[in-house]
């Protein structure tokens, strides 16, 4: 059962419900999930089923509606965590407990069952409280700091990063409950912090932190054990190519790609220390021969050549790529309301289970078969709740 809204709770259940889980998404009326009021939206058209933000987290799931606050929800949300395996929420700390949803309360019904809560912070510690997106995980873990130009403001990352990170743990999580469970029969409570999930992706920061006390500042796109190391124009318009060099093997086949000019012999560059000391003068070097090419040209000779490389590309581009289209990447989908669609793919392929994308549900769109056909509502019984406003 998917109590969870936005994005990070959200993609769990996705994940898990496109390789066959059963996944019951609870909504209401009166509280939408943010993401269903959020664009871009089909055809510019807005709707409540129509945003491309919702689509993209909440395939492969059934969707309902129902008023946890109304007095009769309990019987129904009874029924539903006698049904589930596991139940996922993202609500600040505290919130399912003054909702009667709490672990204890869940357990009272089910022993065995499995709960995940990802909040910002966690359930304990003096900021465990604290409410927010993935957006203030981005500045908390300090990685809005490190996004940018040493000489600008802070610009922070396009997507809210933790928001892709931390289901890819959720998942995880779960499936380690689960199979804990198999094992022993108990279930279990899963705590899971944004903002020690994302930590994790800072090791190195932190670690250089520890050893050196070296406060990490933002440095473009260059790299503390590589020269060049960037992302240079190209002939074209708003066209570019990242070139990175790690190793003297592969300055040397970098070198001979841009023809050996005399200016790579200057002892500057002789060493990786003399190339991060003079990386503005190389980096404007490097740009004079990079400007003459396409981006795919200067990949291919610099991959020709064993130089790590590779074209900076538009989402146009990304969508028509063939490598993405040969292991499919995309895959279209029939929704109910704005018809065909595409949804991203696991990035991860199973030989004997594959994936199975459906389209995200519309507001309440399985209201009847959920509450009749899993959870064995009489017809009778269904149109009461119905009536009484437990399903708004």
């Amino acid at each position: 059962v998917d109590f969870s809204w936005a994005f990070a709770g959200p993609f769990i259940g996705a994940y898990l419900g496109d390789y066959g889980a059963q996944v019951i998404k609870v909504e209401s009326h009166s509280r939408l999930d943010i993401t269903r009021v959020t664009a871009p939206y089909k055809d510019g058209i807005t709707g409540v089923n129509r945003s491309g933000c919702f689509l993209v987290v909440n395939n492969s799931k059934y969707g309902i509606t129902l008023n946890l606050r109304h007095p009769r929800a309990s019987e129904i949300i009874g029924k539903l965590i006698a049904w589930a395996d596991v139940v996922v929420e993202n609500f600040g700390a505290g919130v399912m407990e003054r909702l009667g949803l709490g672990y204890d309360e869940l357990k009272r019904i089910k022993p065995e069952m499995i709960m995940l809560s990802a909040t910002i912070q966690g359930q304990t510690g003096p900021r465990s409280t604290f409410a927010g997106y993935g957006w203030n995980t981005v500045a908390l873990t300090g990685i809005g700091n490190l996004t940018g130009w040493p000489d600008r403001s802070p610009v922070g990352t396009l997507q809210a990063y933790p928001d892709s990170v931390v289901p890819w743990f959720g998942v995880v999580a779960v499936l380690s409950a689960l199979e804990y469970r198999r094992r022993t029969g108990r279930g279990q409570y899963i705590d899971v912090s944004q903002y020690e999930t994302t930590c994790q992706f800072l090791a190195p920061l932190l670690l250089d932190y520890a050893a050196h006390h070296r406060v990490a500042m933002r440095a473009g796109n260059r790299c503390p054990y590589a020269a060049p190391h960037g992302v240079y124009r190209c002939r074209g318009e708003d066209r570019w190519c990242a070139i990175s060099v790690f190793t003297e093997t592969e300055w040397e086949a970098f070198c001979r790609v841009l023809g050996s000019p005399a200016w790579a012999r200057d002892e500057r560059f002789a060493s990786l220390h003399g190339k991060k000391e003079n990386e503005d003068e190389l980096d404007r070097f490097v740009e004079q021969w990079t400007v003459n090419f396409t981006p795919e040209e200067v990949m291919s000779l610099m991959q020709q050549a064993g130089v790590p490389a590779g074209v900076v590309k538009t989402n146009k581009e990304l969508f028509e790529d063939p490598q993405l289209t040969d292991q499919g990447f995309f895959q279209r989908v029939e929704h109910p309301e704005i018809g065909p669609c595409y949804q991203q793919a696991w990035p991860i392929k199973l030989s004997i289970s594959p994936l199975n994308i459906r389209p995200a549900p519309c507001l309440g769109e399985h209201n009847e078969y959920v509450y009749t056909q899993v959870l064995g509502l009489s017809d009778q019984e269904f149109v009461e709740y119905l009536d009484q406003g437990v399903f708004e």
